[in-house]
């Protein structure tokens, strides 16, 4: 029997934030996989090596956890004043699906590189030396993001001295902006879904729990770390290597997307894994993070721990990052009294790797929350470039 033969198609590697991804431009991609549907599915978990039952990517470009199994596609932008289209797909690792429900913060900041790298910016728009802002319409969920990129010579800076916690090694600083990252501008829709900065949450097998369900950068879930007894103050290992724990979690998370309509029964839950995130909050405390580095209670405003794709992240989703800025600019919800309450701007948190500064602007009108921009700064780097090849018979 004869079996096809690989094809390869251009693609760049590229770490952005904690995350990485393999990254396409969308005219580069077979004709079947420029438009959304099964194809293109196909072709990216192949290309990452999903579904895997050993859970290790071994034949494909993904890395085995919800940080590095992901694909990105960039195009010219089709929206007015925005300089490239950017759409996202989180690919199942052991599964046989890809999530378009959101957005990858972290992969945010290499999307604004990545433009300028692969030719989608008109020239005008980059100086020689300086910050080129590249104007992103994020297309999973219909919002701008501004990436201030370092250029030098024409080109995009990527080395430099700024440290992210959670990357081994420093690099040039890129600041995003989530601009309006809530989902209140929406027709229907709510920064706060329910209503409510702070909710009861009834979650089957655990009972009921005090939770703020917030729609800013990625529908998320907090609770209070102590409320299901943990000190927030927890690495990777200690949650993943507990397979009850993250069945609870789990448990948690579907609660939390039925009441924020996000499905309509628990059993969509398991083709929506991205969203929404689920995340633990707690008072500072000193703490060692996962390098050894000694994490001082006055270091941080709060602590927090977030789950991705059924697992705790090794750091920080970004879109985790602008919700967690997002709710603790606004008095009274969970991670605005994990931070000591009152009026802030921004705020210092605690993770697995380290610590990450967030930037919120918050304010009430008719008696709505409404947040006009979160910022960050993250950094990026093109790891390789080339093509990526799968079998012909893949999609």
């Amino acid at each position: 029997m004869a079996h096809p033969a690989q094809i390869k198609i251009p693609a760049t590697y590229i770490r952005g934030g904690t995350s990485k991804g393999v990254f396409f431009r969308l005219q580069d991609l077979p004709a079947s996989c420029q438009q959304p549907g099964e194809a293109r599915d196909k072709l990216f978990m192949r290309v990452i090596g999903s579904p895997d039952p050993y859970a290790a990517h071994i034949d494909g470009m993904g890395g085995a956890t919800s940080s590095t199994s992901k694909c990105v596609i960039l195009s010219k932008s089709s929206v007015p004043e925005h300089d490239v289209d950017y759409l996202y797909g989180q690919v199942s690792i052991d599964k046989a699906f890809v999530d378009w429900s959101g957005n990858c913060g972290n992969l945010s900041t290499a999307a604004g590189a990545f433009a300028i790298h692969a030719g989608l910016v008109d020239p005008a728009r980059i100086p020689e030396n300086g910050t080129a802002v590249v104007r992103i319409w994020q297309a999973n969920i219909g919002k701008t993001i501004i990436a201030h990129v370092p250029v030098t010579d024409g080109q995009v800076q990527e080395t430099g001295d700024f440290e992210l916690d959670g990357v081994t090694f420093p690099a040039a600083e890129i600041v995003l902006e989530f601009m309006d990252p809530s989902d209140d501008g929406d027709e229907g829709g709510s920064m706060f879904p329910t209503g409510n900065l702070v909710d009861d949450l009834d979650v089957p097998g655990l009972g009921t729990l005090k939770a703020t369900m917030i729609t800013a950068g990625i529908p998320t879930v907090f609770v209070n770390a102590a409320d299901i007894g943990y000190t927030g103050t927890e690495l990777r290992e200690q949650i993943n290597s507990d397979p009850e724990a993250l069945k609870r979690f789990e448990a948690i998370r579907v609660a939390g997307a039925l009441r924020m309509g996000l499905i309509k029964t628990p059993e969509e839950a398991a083709t929506r894994q991205h969203t929404p995130k689920i995340a633990f909050v707690a008072p500072p405390t000193t703490y060692t993070a996962s390098s050894g580095k000694s994490i001082n209670a006055s270091d941080v405003d709060l602590l927090v721990r977030a789950l991705s794709m059924g697992k705790l992240h090794h750091a920080m989703m970004g879109t985790c990052a602008v919700a967690i800025g997002t709710a603790a600019a606004i008095p009274g919800t969970l991670v605005n009294l994990a931070a000591g309450g009152g009026e802030r701007e921004a705020v210092r948190f605690g993770h697995p790797s380290g610590t990450l500064r967030v930037g919120a602007q918050a304010q009430q009108v008719n008696g709505q929350w409404t947040v006009t921009k979160a910022i960050m700064s993250r950094s990026a780097r093109i790891l390789m470039e080339g093509w990526v090849r799968v079998p012909g018979d893949s999609f």
